[in-house]
């Protein structure tokens, strides 16, 4: 499949994904300060049972060598789990930033697949590609952050019945799938699936 057959709202994503450089220093201060708060805010749901009974390996006592490691915990996951584990603490106290526009949402919650993929990257490293630096974890914060925000700017999933987590799906897959040095293609199929997979509705909240 060529690009082109592809919608150009998936183009646009994946262009801006592989081809743009943040360099606003007020862009990545603000990715930093927002990194700390949503750390801070994960760290803080520990203290909550309701939370924590949700974290650890779907299998009790399950260990993943160079696995993700879960902030302010001692587990050691693979990269599915330890996304939702982290995306579980930073989102259980609703602290973190809120974006409010045609569609709302937590830009913040991108974090989960982020940090996790980083640390698996880090440490499982893609031959021929550089190692991650932080900055390439602010970086990719921005883009899940605008992604994920100019969608939400003129589009309310909400009115016709869909939660705005369909973003979170979106912007991170987008991201996730640039840091870990997918090919175009791949990454436009990436986004493409994030789009079309089952979508969480509006009448679970």
């Amino acid at each position: 499949m060529s690009s082109q057959e592809f919608d150009q709202v998936i183009i646009d994503i994946v262009d801006y994904v592989e081809k743009y450089e943040v360099t606003s220093d007020l862009a990545i201060e603000t990715a930093w300060h927002c990194l700390l708060d949503t750390i801070g805010c994960g760290l803080e749901a520990l203290d909550y049972e309701a939370c924590t009974k949700l974290l650890g390996p779907l299998v009790p006592g399950t260990t993943v060598e160079n696995g993700v490691r879960v902030p302010g915990t001692s587990f050691v996951l693979d990269p599915v789990q330890g996304a939702f584990n982290i995306g579980a603490m930073i989102r259980w106290l609703d602290f973190n930033d809120t974006w409010l526009a045609a569609e709302w949402g937590h830009p913040s919650d991108n974090l989960g697949a982020i940090l996790a993929t980083a640390d698996w990257l880090s440490q499982n490293p893609v031959p021929g590609k550089k190692p991650l630096l932080m900055m390439d974890v602010l970086q990719a914060m921005v883009k899940a952050h605008e992604i994920q925000g100019c969608i939400a700017l003129e589009n309310s999933f909400n009115k016709v019945g869909l939660d705005h987590v369909l973003l979170v799906k979106v912007a991170s897959t987008a991201v996730v799938a640039q840091m870990m040095g997918l090919t175009r293609q791949q990454v436009l199929n990436a986004v493409s699936l994030a789009w079309v997979d089952g979508q969480a509705l509006r009448t679970y909240r």
